[in-house]
């Protein structure tokens, strides 16, 4: 595994193996757990080449959201990457992404504007500008990303199609632990008890997905349904509780079979967790 942290030369890797062998790109911002390594697994199957990128991105972060205690381990994340044969590492420093001057952004306007786009102002137009840098850079052929950031997905594989980027989105599945609980690098900010309250959110989507056996079940029943599982805690607030149509993220009254997005984030302390189901 080789670690490269200058754009120009990961560029320079890019361009000698693009048309020679296949490159799939998996975009993190560090501190990997199991659902990060599902993904570089499906880049592994795929690709001939496996790029795994390792950049905190300030730009998605709001003013008064967790970038300064977001957590990092790079010593263990390279360890884990090594053990399942990553061929390149590519860490970016922040003066080199964003050098002095920087003024350019890439959005996404509609698929962008519910969810965390409504309550985190800017965090796509961060995430796209970002993602679409990191292409240009290492010249993948595949892209992988998690359904847990399904908004985050399909923005993705919307700025694909509109830009013509001649590159796969794949997406991974969402990895649980035991108790259900979706993994985040952002679990690790929990304490105890707040570990324990956090398992409500995939009690919560399972208790929804069994109320929407019922044919027409209604967003109104639905939410109730879900917050009937959220502690009644000063520190637990709930974000957003939101049923969308799973394409088009529009907004939707009703459940339709296998093709509803319930979506929801919630704060557990100073910690916002998401998670989503589509039922």
């Amino acid at each position: 595994m080789k670690i490269i942290k200058s754009i120009s030369q990961m560029q320079k890797v890019s361009q000698a193996l693009k048309g020679k062998k296949t490159i799939a790109v998996v975009p993190t911002m560090g501190f990997l757990h199991e659902g990060h390594l599902s993904l570089v697994k499906i880049a592994k199957k795929k690709a001939a080449v496996t790029i795994v990128t390792l950049f905190l991105n300030p730009m998605q972060f709001g003013p008064k959201e967790d970038f300064s205690t977001y957590p990092r381990d790079e010593r263990a994340d390279f360890k884990k990457l090594r053990a399942l044969k990553v061929d390149y590492v590519f860490l970016p420093s922040l003066k080199k992404i964003y050098p002095e001057g920087f003024q350019t952004t890439v959005s996404v306007s509609h698929l962008t504007k519910p969810l965390c786009g409504r309550s985190r102002p800017g965090h796509f137009n961060g995430v796209t500008t970002v993602v679409n840098k990191l292409f240009n850079i290492t010249q993948p052929d595949y892209v992988v990303f998690g359904m847990k950031d399904y908004q985050q997905l399909l923005t993705v594989k919307q700025m694909v199609k509109d830009l013509n980027m001649p590159i796969k989105v794949l997406s991974g599945k969402i990895i649980r632990e035991k108790d259900g609980l979706a993994m985040s690098s952002r679990n690790a900010n929990l304490n105890k008890d707040q570990r324990k309250m956090a398992c409500s959110l995939h009690r919560g989507l399972k208790k929804v997905k069994r109320a929407c056996a019922k044919k027409g079940c209604h967003i109104n029943t639905m939410k109730k349904v879900f917050l009937s599982e959220i502690p009644k805690d000063s520190k637990v607030v709930v974000d957003y509780f939101e049923c969308l149509d799973a394409k088009s993220l529009a907004p939707v009254k009703t459940h339709k079979k296998n093709s509803t997005l319930i979506a929801v984030a919630v704060f557990f302390g100073k910690t916002r967790l998401i998670d989503n189901m589509v039922v």
